[in-house]
Formats: C-alpha cells, sequence, structure tokens
C-alpha cells in the first residue's frame, strides 16, 4: 500500500509502506532505501451545493 509522510514541514515522500512506530510515526520504503516520518492525512473535499 503506497502511503505519504511529511520530513520537516515542506518535504514529501511517498512510497511503499513498511510498519507502523509506536511513537506516531511510519516507515516507508522508497526503492533500497528506508525513510521515517509523519502519515499525511488524507483530505476529503467537502461537497458544494448544486447551482
Amino acid at each position: 500500500m503506497l502511503r505519504t509522510i511529511t520530513i520537516g514541514s515542506s518535504v514529501f515522500i511517498q512510497g511503499t509502506f513498511l510498519k507502523d512506530l509506536g511513537d506516531g510515526q511510519i516507515a516507508i520504503k522508497v526503492y533500497d532505501g528506508t525513510f521515517v516520518g509523519r502519515p499525511v492525512t488524507p483530505f476529503k473535499a467537502r461537497e458544494t451545493a448544486d447551482a
């Protein structure tokens, strides 16, 4: 499953989910590298009223 994490305030990395860490962070794999960061919460656009 693909997941997106954030490292710092403006770096986002997307890769294959590896594991959930106890401190709220997750680990993902990108090619041969493993990255740890905070998961990005999914954004759901609000529904708009018909005009």
